[in-house]
């Protein structure tokens, strides 16, 4: 753990986006290739799928879990579930260059011992988005939310406290990382529809990791 903080400690410089959220520019870079080698293994095990809102509306994000907990949504609500409804299995064990990763950029970001047990996994395609919303299905809202942008660059949009606030408009590329808490844990936040592009690595697609500790 040590050696990975001291790495990705030397990476480019902080962005402040409020009180107790930070944007660490290419933080993630030198771990990206673990990362998708890693992410190849989780989703054989648990495919990606377009989850649908309590609404009935299908996602235009795909999405999968790893890690103790996983985050679901369908017609009875949103929730963390230990069990993927789509296999009827446990989700897949949290890599740990996934977790060395959040911890060390938590860390950084001035959250230490930051220990997530949800990795939520986001797959962009050009024209899906993410409306503003809230995480709050968590029990404890004390610990931060770890985020890392793969692929496609992508426009984050970050409110305030109240849906109707401002929103400020980061653009995120590939290998940043976001993380916010304290002040900023309950801020609206959302993903900006996505430009369709060509990513060297990953083609024509953003993954979002989004750690959490949800139980």
């Amino acid at each position: 753990m040590s050696d990975l903080f001291d790495k990705l400690a030397t990476s480019e410089p902080r962005e402040a986006l409020g009180e107790g959220a930070v944007l660490l520019r290419g933080y993630a870079l030198s771990e990206a290739p673990a990362l998708l080698s890693a992410l190849d293994q989780l989703v054989s095990q648990a495919p990606f799928r377009h989850m649908v809102t309590p609404g009935g509306y299908a996602m235009s994000v795909a999405m999968t879990n790893c890690g103790a907990a996983g985050w679901v949504t369908d017609r009875s609500g949103y929730r963390y579930d230990a069990i993927d409804p789509h296999t009827g299995r446990p989700w897949p064990v949290m890599p740990a260059c996934f977790a060395g990763l959040a911890t060390a950029a938590a860390e950084t970001a001035g959250y230490p011992g930051f220990d997530p047990d949800a990795c939520l996994i986001n797959r962009y395609a050009p024209g899906a988005r993410l409306s503003l919303h809230q995480d709050r299905n968590e029990l404890d809202l004390a610990h931060p939310i770890v985020s890392v942008s793969l692929g496609l660059p992508a426009t984050f949009q970050f409110g305030g406290m109240k849906r109707s606030d401002p929103v400020r408009r980061i653009g995120l590329r590939h290998g940043d990382v976001a993380v916010w808490g304290g002040p900023s844990r309950l801020r609206f936040h959302g993903v900006a529809e996505l430009k369709d592009g060509h990513h060297e690595v990953l083609g024509r697609q953003r993954i979002n990791l989004t750690f959490r500790v949800a139980f």
